[in-house]
């Protein structure tokens, strides 16, 4: 076995299976917690080697996790429209679950480091580009509002019983299967020839392949400790949403033009684009160009999205 262990929750998950993946890579043996249904060579081909479907509770942690040198949490709710839909769920997803985690840890681990994946949705409208993790937060979703309560117990963990935690701001993070979001709207919707999509097309976000988020927490999880380090998950380049709806058409090989409604998402800002310059500090990139993720992208979902 190797010599360190992860938890991973949420490894059923779009970026919870990719984490696991990275980290069995980079030598760590994997305990994937959380709900979902896949077989043992499905999940053991993810890099997990335990799967446990199961709530994320004080209890199930003890009988499951017991002392991980690493401890990712990416169980929670990962969804803006969610978050608007179903406030009080979200908030369960996402604070109830961290805080059942955090305080596992206190009890019994409380020197694993214990890295969030948190979302740029906590910085809100952005009066400045690119944002940098020091701008004030004001989030506009209960999304990022749920993220923002997160982050702030997890500064009164590391401050009052000093559990060693790092936290990874991710912006627009895409790759293969993740089906919400542009992406995978887009695609559905060219492949069915409706070219009609929310806003004005010139919404600026800044995107990160699922791999590059991955190794950010790899990286992040030697840099834990108690004054909590916070980094932008992002390339630092804004892309407007035309030029990735654009790309999209082309690597469909559709002959056709989008057209936007001009009428915006609630809880959107209209523009993002993240300060990537702790990057350096960590020894991390993205190595992913936008350009290959979104064809590789395409590829998936033409192939069926398996």
């Amino acid at each position: 076995m190797p010599d360190k262990q992860v938890i991973v929750t949420g490894a059923f998950g779009f970026f919870g299976r990719h984490v696991a993946k990275i980290f069995s890579q980079n030598g760590f043996y994997v305990i994937g917690l959380g709900h979902g249904t896949w077989l043992r060579n499905e999940w053991q081909n993810w890099g997990l080697s335990e799967w446990h479907s199961c709530d994320i509770t004080i209890n199930n942690l003890s009988i499951y996790a017991q002392q991980p040198d690493v401890f990712i949490h990416c169980a929670g709710s990962a969804s803006v429209g969610y978050s608007m839909a179903y406030p009080m769920q979200d908030y369960e997803k996402t604070v109830t679950t961290a805080l059942s985690v955090l305080e596992f840890l206190r009890l019994c681990s409380p020197k694993t480091a214990f890295i969030y994946p948190s979302s740029a949705a906590v910085y809100g409208i952005a009066e400045q580009l690119p944002i940098s993790e020091s701008v004030p937060l004001n989030p506009i979703s209960p999304y990022g509002v749920n993220k923002r309560i997160v982050e702030e117990i997890c500064q009164s963990y590391a401050k009052h019983f000093s559990i060693p935690i790092a936290i990874a701001r991710f912006f627009s993070m895409y790759g293969p299967f993740l089906r919400k979001q542009l992406l995978w709207d887009a695609c559905r919707k060219i492949a069915d020839n409706d070219l009609t999509f929310y806003g004005t097309g010139k919404e600026i976000r800044d995107w990160i392949h699922v791999t590059d988020a991955a190794r950010l927490l790899l990286v992040l999880s030697a840099h834990a400790s108690k004054r909590v380090p916070i980094v932008n998950g992002g390339s630092g380049i804004g892309t407007p949403v035309y030029e990735i709806i654009n790309r999209i058409i082309t690597a469909m090989d559709k002959p056709v033009s989008p057209l936007f409604s001009h009428q915006p998402k609630a809880g959107d800002p209209p523009g993002y684009i993240a300060d990537i310059r702790r990057h350096s500090k960590y020894g991390w990139k993205p190595e992913v160009p936008l350009e290959t993720g979104i064809d590789e992208y395409v590829q998936w979902f033409q192939a069926g999205a398996s």
